[in-house]
């Protein structure tokens, strides 16, 4: 079979590719997460400039294609930062703040699912805001943030797929170098398919394993 055949000869290639959409997904996810919690919580701030700016930011990013975001930071980062970006930067930055975006509303869901009763009771014992959040609060949303943070690393998995109309090296990108050295685009298309649907697979069932034992230590 031809893809068999491929697959023999450009393993190497898929290899590498893999990797290349492993290491973009956890850095976008632990770099948007850390952008994600500063978001959230200047939204769940007082201050009402800076909730009013942040909620601009959530709409603007989940109102408009991961595409043109792309495009956008690709096109503007280099021109107002004054230090020299490659396009793997540029396309690095673009997806941690549309992940960032996200995240904030899957932390923001977390926090706003732990009890009233607990921010008030923390409180009736003298502790700051910034304690009841860090000792109280976000021990327990921790639960309800994990399973919905893992579904987004499944997402960004899929997502890094985009950065190869800019040439990042990731999966897609890898079909594209097969593709033009063989010219059979089907195939090697499948098999970065079949790549994809087995890492999403196991993915999916790790983070099954995980909610479940989030749920028994309830």
């Amino acid at each position: 079979m031809k893809i068999l055949a491929i697959l023999k000869k450009y393993y190497m290639v898929f290899l590498k590719g893999l990797g290349g959409t492993l290491w973009i997904s956890v850095l976008v996810v632990l770099a948007g997460t850390l952008l994600g919690i500063l978001v959230a919580l200047m939204h769940m701030g007082r201050i009402k400039p800076l909730r009013w700016i942040t909620d601009a930011f959530v709409e603007v990013i989940r109102g408009t294609p991961v595409l043109l975001q792309l495009y956008f930071f690709w096109l503007i980062l280099p021109k107002i930062i004054p230090v020299e970006l490659t396009d793997t930067a540029c396309i690095l930055i673009a997806l941690i703040v549309n992940a960032s975006a996200y995240i904030s509303e899957i932390i923001r869901a977390g926090i706003g699912a732990v009890d009233v009763g607990q921010w008030e009771a923390a409180r009736s014992l003298g502790l700051s805001e910034s304690n009841v959040m860090k000792r109280v609060i976000l021990p327990q949303a921790v639960k309800n943030i994990l399973p919905a943070l893992g579904n987004e690393f499944i997402s960004t998995v899929k997502g890094t797929s985009l950065a190869s109309v800019f040439f990042v090296g990731e999966l897609m990108t890898s079909y594209r170098t097969v593709q033009s050295a063989t010219f059979l685009a089907l195939q090697s298309l499948t098999i970065v398919g079949i790549i994809y649907f087995v890492l999403n697979f196991i993915l999916s069932k790790l983070l099954r394993i995980l909610e479940r034992r989030l749920m028994v230590s309830d």
